[in-house]
């Protein structure tokens, strides 16, 4: 026999009996298929859109306003008795307008009586001098001929300019405080001039209307001397003049007093009593006053 065809036969007899062992002997199960990974969602990518602007920064206060510590008010001093009232009202009044100043224009001593009273002469026909609060004006009142008349010499104003510039300065406003603070003495003094069923204080209003009443006069104003009849000769003859004109003469004392200080003193006292009756009252001021 050929040698390569017995080769080939052995060959071809070995892959018949692998084929049949593999058909004829049982087979591992074949391993489960591994499931493909599922896809993973993945989030939706976000729109871009235009970046925010910054927030605002608050600036940083450096000094802060620190409360404010305000003492608390005093209690009100009691009132003292209205006849042992002098030294109070000093007190008083001498921190409101200085020493010097009231030595120099108020009358201290019974101050409150002198207050009351001259304030109600002022609307009548005379208001004494010895019971006024404040003090006589220095030098005398004088006169000018002119022609055969005599009128109010236009010096005589000088005289008044230091206690009208004294009065137009000060402090309304604290002059009322003071006053009402000190009220029940002068309604108290006020009762005790005959009017206990008065009230002071509407006095007082309707004082200050009769003097806001006053004209005010620009020309000058003609005067006479009254003449006094006896053997004994007048020591102050020019304290009896008056108006030649029958109707300033008719005027009250508090009128009269203002027509001789002189129109721009006049103007300048008038603009304080408004002032000061805006801070007594908010009533309207009378028809007739001007």
């Amino acid at each position: 026999m050929n040698k390569s065809r017995v080769v080939l036969g052995l060959l071809l007899t070995a892959v018949l009996v692998g084929a049949l062992a593999w058909f004829l002997w049982p087979q591992p199960e074949p391993p489960a298929p591994v499931p493909a990974p599922r896809p993973v969602a993945r989030p939706a990518e976000p729109i871009a859109s235009a970046p925010l602007p910054p927030a605002p920064v608050e600036p940083v206060i450096q000094h802060p306003v620190q409360a404010i510590e305000t003492p608390p008010a005093p209690e009100p001093k009691p009132l003292p008795k209205l006849d042992a009232s002098d030294a109070r009202l000093k007190e008083d009044l001498v921190a409101w307008l200085g020493r010097k100043k009231v030595q120099q224009f108020l009358q201290i001593d019974t101050f409150v009586r002198r207050v009351v009273v001259t304030v109600d002469n002022l609307a009548r026909e005379h208001a004494a001098p010895a019971m006024w609060p404040v003090q006589t004006t220095p030098g005398r009142f004088t006169t000018l001929k002119q022609g055969d008349k005599e009128i109010v010499s236009p010096d005589n104003a000088q005289r008044y300019s230091a206690l009208v510039q004294f009065i137009e300065v000060v402090d309304a406003r604290q002059g009322v405080q003071l006053y009402v603070t000190l009220y029940p003495l002068f309604q108290q003094a006020y009762e005790e001039l005959g009017y206990p069923k008065g009230y002071f204080n509407d006095r007082l209003v309707a004082v200050i209307d009769k003097l806001l009443a006053t004209p005010v006069y620009e020309q000058p104003l003609q005067v006479q001397l009254v003449e006094v009849k006896g053997p004994i000769p007048s020591e102050h003859p020019w304290l009896r003049y008056e108006f030649a004109d029958e109707a300033l003469q008719s005027l009250t004392a508090g009128q009269k007093m203002l027509l001789r200080t002189g129109p721009v003193n006049h103007r300048r006292l008038r603009a304080k009593l408004l002032e000061i009756r805006k801070l007594l009252t908010k009533a309207a001021l009378p028809a007739g006053t001007r």
